[in-house]
């Protein structure tokens, strides 16, 4: 299986303090890979970085493109999403303005439209609520409405930081069916960064540890699962 992202070498930092030390890892094409790790162990920075967000060094292709220094918006383009913690929906606008919102780059009328529909049918308690403000949705609703809002630029790859925070545990599961119909119904490939290593295991076919900013475990998820210092930390047992 080829690779649609790969990063060697990534380096990032806040200013002066560096978050990110040499970073080597790859998402394979279709694939769903995870990162896993303690808060502040660098997993958001990690989805930063890919997406242009803060300082890096380091090489990063994309679908065998070099990309490391672009800009959000030109990732973007390229079809890179990225749903960042908290939600990040507009709480003043309508579920279907956020939709729109998120194909603000696009200008096939016809195909906004097809897949605001298209939306909808991952999503159906979303088509219930369209004219409804994002701000007066539920956690997991609006957990939803922003990956329904990324999957409006038609990406080929989906970064996913924390889609489980602050969700109830069935709403969690609701969640992550919808990301594996989406894996395997559309091939959307997918890099999550996750606490909860649970749901994010039985998701993922490949999962990094990070700790400090450094990956120190890698490895097919179920056996990462199954490693006991990782089943000790991460999975309570």
């Amino acid at each position: 299986m080829s690779n649609i992202l790969s990063a060697r070498k990534l380096c990032a930092s806040y200013g002066a303090t560096r978050v990110l030390h040499g970073l080597d890892f790859d998402v394979a094409e279709g694939g769903v890979t995870v990162f896993l790790g303690a808060n502040g162990a660098g997993k958001t920075s990690t989805l930063r970085a890919l997406s242009g967000m803060i300082e890096t060094s380091g090489e990063v292709t994309f679908a065998g493109q070099r990309v490391d220094g672009s800009a959000t918006e030109k990732l973007a383009r390229l079809g890179i999403a990225h749903v960042p913690e908290g939600r990040g929906t507009f709480s003043s606008m309508t579920v279907e303005e956020n939709l729109q919102l998120g194909a603000m780059s696009r200008s096939d009328r016809a195909g906004i439209a097809t897949d605001i529909d298209r939306a909808y049918s991952y999503f159906p308690k979303l088509r219930d609520r369209t004219a409804q403000q994002a701000g007066t949705l539920s956690g997991g609703e609006q957990q939803m409405l922003a990956v329904a809002r990324g999957l409006m630029m038609r990406p080929r790859l989906m970064l996913l930081d924390e889609p489980s925070f602050g969700l109830a545990p069935l709403i969690v599961e609701e969640v992550y069916a919808i990301l594996r119909r989406l894996n395997e119904e559309e091939g959307l490939s997918i890099l999550l960064v996750e606490q909860n290593a649970t749901a994010a295991l039985v998701l993922a076919d490949h999962a990094y540890l990070i700790e400090t900013g450094e990956i120190v475990m890698n490895g097919p998820a179920h056996e990462i699962g199954r490693d006991e210092n990782v089943r000790r930390a991460y999975l309570g047992y």
